[in-house]
């Protein structure tokens, strides 16, 4: 039992990160890629159907419970462990490093777990270790940045753990549960926790907040694991809960709109996440097994393209030391292998034929044409138009294409980075053209064929007129050098004014309080330093009684100690 606990693949990671900070720097890099690809063997020696059970109390709990839905997750995650393991080979950051291997270990817990309580667990050493891959930069930004990513996601946290409280005290039952299209207030709490590590909007400022400003080797794994997780969340616990479908819809479009206004290349990747975690969270709302399919293929295919979109833009900030729009271009002639990588994965994301975005986007689309919501079809095929202009045109153009910038000085990457593009380059391109290699571990049997002259006609329209709107108004694209507020207005307007009232002035009473507190201890003390004073204070002059205050200060002092002493056994 001690051999399968130490070998779950979660604890392995997580255990893994512990043997890091005792390793000379020269070694570490190297052995972080040992314990996720450890892990990825043992999650493929689990048979389906397989569990591990342990004790505690009166609960069993379920650290590891194996299927085809969290196989494939935990598949994704571990191989993306590595990928961004070698992307950041260069690094000697043993925080990044111990942090970033914790943070994949959690997202692995989060998918094996078969209970709400190891699944709470693994949630926040999600949290707490991501947070660091922000404040790694440190900067004053980023320290704010993460500071308001710790509090939201500890907020998300609360919310899930009161839902699972509350499901606990009504059933008794600590199993995940699979709720129908039923809104209860446990099932509700739990959803928001888990719509939050989604970015659903409102609730998904943190993501454009955070991701832009972390390091550029964490970014890699911000991008990967706390929303996919959450999405595998939704897929086990609420599908087929119709208002995720409008959700889903809004978030599309949401994140299209917004990556469009940014100019800070990865807080346009970042909402473009929003927006492709949208997708998934309309077919869980769909909730067939058509739709259940293509959430999973496309959480997969989106870990793989959009840690390739990430890895090229921080190849860029690394280079050129710039992550505007404004302040970018040329780099096409200076920096060729990061652009073929970037644009693997702009095309995957965009829906390309033969890359994987468009094996498992068309197949939600077509999910939710087979449910009858026509509305929502358009208005994803719309989204679709949004992903293409932002991260396959928009992006590229200003970043490659456009006017260089005679400032702009560009440095060799190192060896290890483009390798890792080359990786996640490879396999988008893989699972494009072979869908069968996904399909065949997908959750539900795969009755879906994405190479239709229907499905190639469509996208070929789509990506034509795209391309062509985006020529015209290319100049009207690039952005302006500023941020577009967003729903984090909420929180950082107000800032000032919650500062004074529930920072500052509670700073100001408790000083007050101690500076009170230690002029009557001062007055104590200089009052029974020697009370025999207290029987002349008028004209305080000595009396015999007044010889005596060393032994007086003893008396006291043994007073005070007993009466201490017992108030101290009564009360404990």
């Amino acid at each position: 039992m001690i051999v399968d606990f130490l070998f779950i693949p979660a604890v392995v990671m997580i255990l893994g990160a512990s043997v890091l900070t005792v390793l000379p720097q020269k070694i570490r890099a190297s052995v972080f890629l040992v314990f996720p690809l450890i892990a990825l063997v043992v999650l493929w020696t689990y048979p389906d159907e397989y569990t591990i059970q342990l004790t505690f109390g009166d609960y069993e709990l379920v650290p590891v419970y194996v299927d085809a839905l969290s196989k494939i997750f935990g598949t994704i995650f571990a191989l993306i462990a590595v990928v961004g393991g070698v992307y950041a080979l260069h690094i000697k950051d043993v925080g990044q490093q111990v942090n970033a291997l914790v943070y994949a270990g959690g997202a692995l817990g989060v998918t094996l777990a078969g209970d709400l309580l190891t699944l709470i667990i693994f949630w926040e050493i999600m949290a707490i270790s991501s947070v660091w891959l922000v404040w790694a930069r440190k900067t004053e930004e980023t320290d704010r940045a993460g500071m308001r990513y710790l509090l939201v996601h500890v907020f998300g946290g609360g919310l899930l753990l009161t839902g699972i409280l509350w499901h606990f005290s009504e059933t008794g039952s600590l199993a995940i549960p699979s709720f129908p299209d039923l809104y209860t207030i446990p099932s509700v709490l739990m959803l928001l926790g888990v719509a939050l590590n989604a970015a659903v909007p409102p609730l998904h400022a943190w993501l454009a907040d955070a991701y832009p400003k972390a390091t550029i080797t964490g970014a890699v794994f911000l991008s990967a694991f706390t929303t996919k997780s959450a999405v595998y969340v939704m897929i086990r616990m609420f599908p087929g809960w119709e208002i995720l479908i409008w959700v889903g819809v809004v978030m599309a479009l949401y994140g299209a709109v917004y990556a469009l206004l940014s100019n800070d290349i990865r807080r346009i990747l970042a909402y473009s996440i929003i927006s492709q975690i949208g997708y998934m969270v309309a077919a869980v709302g769909i909730g067939t097994e058509m739709a259940i399919n293509g959430a999973t293929a496309h959480a997969f295919s989106h870990i793989l393209y959009k840690s390739l979109l990430f890895m090229g833009a921080g190849a860029v900030i690394y280079s050129t030391g710039k992550s505007k729009l404004t302040e970018l271009g040329g780099l096409a002639s200076k920096m060729k292998l990061t652009l073929l990588f970037y644009m693997i994965g702009a095309f995957s994301i965009s829906g390309f034929p033969l890359f994987n975005g468009f094996i498992s986007k068309s197949m939600i689309i077509s999910a939710v044409g087979y449910a009858h919501f026509e509305t929502a079809v358009l208005l994803l095929l719309l989204a679709s138009i949004g992903s293409f202009l932002h991260t396959g045109l928009k992006l590229p153009y200003f970043t490659w294409f456009s006017e260089s910038k005679s400032d702009i000085k560009v440095k060799p990457l190192p060896t290890n980075m483009l390798i890792a593009m080359g990786f996640g380059a490879f396999f988008c391109i893989l699972f494009g053209i072979f869908p069968g290699l996904l399909y065949s571990y997908l959750p539900y049997p795969v009755e879906y064929e994405p190479f239709t002259i229907y499905h190639l006609v469509e996208t070929t329209q789509i990506l034509v007129f795209s391309f062509i709107g985006f020529w015209i108004l290319r100049h009207k694209l690039i952005g302006e050098p500023f941020i577009a507020i967003d729903t984090d207005w909420f929180y950082r307007k107000p800032a000032t004014v919650v500062r004074k009232i529930f920072v500052l002035s509670v700073d100001r009473f408790y000083d007050r309080a101690e500076e009170g507190v230690l002029g009557i201890a001062r007055f104590l003390t200089r009052s029974f330093k020697n009370p025999m004073t207290w029987l002349n204070p008028i004209n305080n002059k000595k009396n015999e009684a007044s010889s005596y205050s060393p032994a007086m200060e003893v008396a006291m002092g043994f007073i005070l100690f007993t009466f201490l002493v017992f108030a101290m056994v009564y009360f404990f």
